[in-house]
């Protein structure tokens, strides 16, 4: 299981239900936060947040992961955000997506029993890493929603959502994301007869748009919470 910090994080943007996490992850330690909801919601469980492409710049501070975070908070749930391996204080090195989703599995893992539902969130990179991760779990553990933001399908083999999973998982892309196309998403989608939630204008890390994202994700888990609330 994880360790507790009674400490506040620092260099981070975070609130005072913020708590930094130490986990153990297949490559050594793994470094997290924790964002609580004052108040958490009937049936609302933890979510598991993966942070943008390592070797970019990713982190588990990138504005997108937090937003995401506060979303899920904002609707009564925890939040797990951590850093792959090799970022920041997390031990190993990049895999190239193999080991990252390796991490994301033992995060999960160490959330709580198998009974307990979580739900599944990523950012670009993380976002693939996400899919992989749910892709992987199958049936063996309740997940869901999962909340996928300006998926890398341009630059990674990104796995099809199970389709009885499908009516969960919420797709967001920014039309003018200059890093990974919306062409390249909607053919990752189409198929699978998944809806993409376009967002115009928006480009890859939705700068002056946040807040959109954010209202995005919490109307989503709101729907999911009314239609679906046994899970």
């Amino acid at each position: 299981m994880y360790g507790w910090s009674c400490s506040r994080p620092r260099g981070t943007d975070v609130n005072l239900h913020t708590k930094a996490l130490t986990l153990s992850g297949p490559a050594g330690l793994l470094e997290a936060l924790v964002d609580t909801p004052p108040h958490p919601a009937p049936g609302a469980g933890t979510v598991v947040i993966a942070h943008p492409h390592p070797l970019f710049g990713g982190t588990m501070n990138n504005k997108v992961v937090q937003t995401l975070a506060r979303a899920f908070v904002h609707t009564g749930w925890s939040a797990i955000r951590f850093n792959f391996r090799g970022v920041g204080a997390s031990e190993g090195q990049y895999d190239h997506g193999v080991g990252e989703v390796d991490d994301m599995a033992a995060v999960l893992a160490q959330v709580g029993p198998t009974d307990q539902v979580v739900a599944l969130a990523g950012f670009s990179f993380g976002a693939f890493v996400a899919a992989s991760t749910l892709a992987r779990i199958g049936a063996s553990r309740l997940v869901r929603p999962v909340v996928l933001v300006g998926t890398a399908a341009s630059r990674f083999a990104v796995p099809e959502v199970a389709q009885e999973l499908r009516s969960h998982v919420l797709v967001i892309h920014g039309e003018q994301d200059e890093t990974v196309p919306l062409a390249a998403v909607l053919d990752w989608a189409r198929p699978q007869g998944l809806p993409v939630t376009v967002v115009p204008g928006g480009e890859h890390f939705f700068h002056g748009q946040l807040n959109l994202l954010k209202s995005l994700v919490s109307r989503h888990l709101v729907s999911e919470a009314a239609v679906h609330p046994d899970r």
